[in-house]
């Protein structure tokens, strides 16, 4: 089983009740022997440029773990769902974004250290004034 991750773009009716829309496409993937692993809802958001007529949508990220034969079988399934005006399936690069977490950690220990030694320079410039 591969990672992959599902941008969508639901219709903006859909934001007071998007339960019945979420629930359909995690569905979809589960039928085509995937899981949904997280799910993160961005809300209403103004899109770039009017799709189908709307100048917002509702941006929901899907983590899912899915066969790679069926990324088709989902895609064209997606492709004929009424509550989705534009979907984006990609296959994440994990190594890339486990050197970011990395290096993330590396700085942020790195800032905690001269942040350190920084805060006691500023307070011995205030007892100089």
């Amino acid at each position: 089983m591969n990672q992959y991750e599902i941008a969508v773009l639901y219709h903006p009716d859909l934001e007071v009740d998007l339960t019945k829309a979420e629930a359909r496409v995690k569905k979809i993937v589960t039928d085509n022997g995937g899981k949904v692993v997280s799910a993160d809802n961005w809300g209403k958001r103004k899109l770039a440029y009017n799709i189908k007529r709307n100048e917002h949508a509702v941006y929901v990220f899907y983590t899912v773990e899915l066969p790679g034969e069926s990324v088709q079988k989902v895609e064209s399934t997606l492709n004929i769902t009424d509550e989705v005006i534009r979907f984006l399936i990609t296959r994440p690069d994990l190594k890339a974004a486990a050197k970011a977490e990395a290096l993330k950690a590396e700085k942020a220990a790195k800032a905690v250290a001269r942040g350190d030694s920084r805060d006691d320079d500023k307070d011995d410039d205030k007892e100089e004034e």
